[in-house]
């Protein structure tokens, strides 16, 4: 569920930053596979995962976290 939730909000601001799933992966130095299988919730991204997101897209991980007090591990 954790998982999901924060492969939701990767993908919608991946999205609205105009990124494509191949542009994103291929800046993040991850495969398309990787970052899919994040997408959809079948990965849980590891706390450098998800500071190398935020970076990418220039926001927080504070930003990028799931709301209703998901924990940022």
């Amino acid at each position: 569920m954790e998982a999901e939730k924060w492969g939701r909000r990767i993908r919608a601001f991946r999205k609205l930053k105009g990124y494509t799933q191949e542009t994103f992966a291929r800046e993040l130095g991850v495969s398309v596979s990787v970052l899919g299988e994040v997408e959809r919730g079948n990965r849980m991204p590891d706390d450098s995962f998800k500071s190398q997101v935020a970076l990418m897209l220039n926001i927080s991980v504070e930003e990028l976290a799931p709301p209703n007090g998901s924990k940022l591990r």
